[in-house]
């Protein structure tokens, strides 16, 4: 679905946080992360386990080169994947976290 389609359904259900998570993985993937980030940030007030929606936070910061806000959501998002047993999402968190410590 593309960005508009979204857009469109947000205006008429602004508190679905699928619809928000949706539209912000479309930015995320049309490479525009200062847009993503407030309805991936939206959906994760809604749903505060929602691991995806953390990690998708943390690289648009990374991309912004918010390092800082990128460890925070990082770090967020690790007990979830640990909670939610997502070994590969884990590991890729732990690299992350590893990187951004200059750890590489």
């Amino acid at each position: 679905m593309s960005i508009s389609k979204y857009q469109a359904l947000i205006e008429a259900q602004p508190d679905n946080e699928l619809l928000q998570f949706s539209l912000g993985k479309a930015l995320f993937d049309a490479e525009r992360f200062a847009d993503a980030e407030p309805h991936l940030r939206l959906a994760l007030e809604k749903k505060p386990d929602w691991m995806v929606a953390a990690m998708l936070l943390a690289q648009c910061a990374a991309r912004r080169d918010d390092l800082e806000a990128a460890r925070r959501y990082y770090e967020y998002a690790l007990p979830l994947a640990i909670s939610q047993r997502h070994e590969g999402p884990e590991a890729e968190i732990r690299q992350a976290l590893s990187v951004l410590a200059g750890e590489s």
